[in-house]
């Protein structure tokens, strides 16, 4: 998994006006619970009009379930940043 995955599926769920996602798994490398790929840990800034409806809790539910697959499969991490 990489940035490119997730890039585009947020993309063509949430049509944002702004989007950044950053691989930041080499700042948790050594995290006993951390997985070994080098590809786990990322970071999501999104501005979206599809958030302006929903609070905080149920736009963080939305991004995870979008990303459910790879919440399965390696992503064991996500920080969310929504933008106003």
């Amino acid at each position: 998994m990489n940035e490119s995955i997730i890039y585009k599926k947020l993309y063509k769920k949430f049509s944002p006006n702004y989007l950044k996602v950053e691989n930041e798994s080499h700042l948790h490398k050594n995290h006993p619970q951390s997985p070994k790929g080098g590809n786990s840990h990322f970071f999501v800034e999104i501005r979206s009009d599809f958030f302006k409806k929903l609070n905080m809790v149920q736009s963080h539910r939305e991004i995870f379930n979008v990303l459910s697959d790879e919440m399965k499969n390696g992503l064991h991490a996500l920080r969310i940043k929504i933008r106003n």
